[in-house]
């Protein structure tokens, strides 16, 4: 059986990278073999110009956005305060999507897309403290009930 490990991206500048993946995101270095950095989470950097030897090429396409890194975060306001620390480019501005949930989408240096998102088991557990039984929140969010149920004991 195969073991998804996680998701590796191609970084121009290894150091400026780290850096923005600590700072922003939190994300502390498992392991630094210089032209691959392992990140917690399951994000894994590699430089540029080895990831173009592994795959033959030297044809690399940044900014797609056919992709993103998720993240999930319990202080949702509190990250969009820490976010203005930085100098983002923004996919959007902060949104709620139609099942309730409140994200941010913005770019990596290289232009990765990366989704900051409100916890979902917090959204959950907004609607069911609104007043909203299991059922009620399981059609607003467009879910089983049995989903609003998991993210209840979690």
């Amino acid at each position: 059986m195969t073991t998804y490990a996680g998701t590796l991206i191609a970084v121009s500048d290894m150091e400026r990278s780290k850096q923005f993946y600590q700072e922003v995101l939190g994300l502390k270095v498992i392991a630094d073999f210089g032209a691959n950095v392992t990140l917690e989470g399951g994000v894994f950097l590699q430089a540029l110009e080895t990831w173009k030897e592994f795959i033959r090429t030297d044809q690399v396409a940044f900014q797609s956005n056919a992709c993103e890194l998720y993240f999930e975060e319990r202080d949702f306001d509190g990250f969009l305060e820490h976010l203005k620390a930085f100098d983002i480019s923004y996919v959007h501005e902060p949104l709620m999507h139609s099942w309730g949930q409140r994200a941010v989408r913005f770019y990596d240096l290289d232009f990765h897309i990366i989704e900051v998102a409100e916890e979902i088991n917090s959204v959950v557990k907004k609607f069911i403290n609104s007043g909203m039984s299991i059922e009620e929140t399981a059609v607003r969010m467009d879910v089983p009930v049995a989903y609003i149920e998991t993210c209840l004991k979690a």
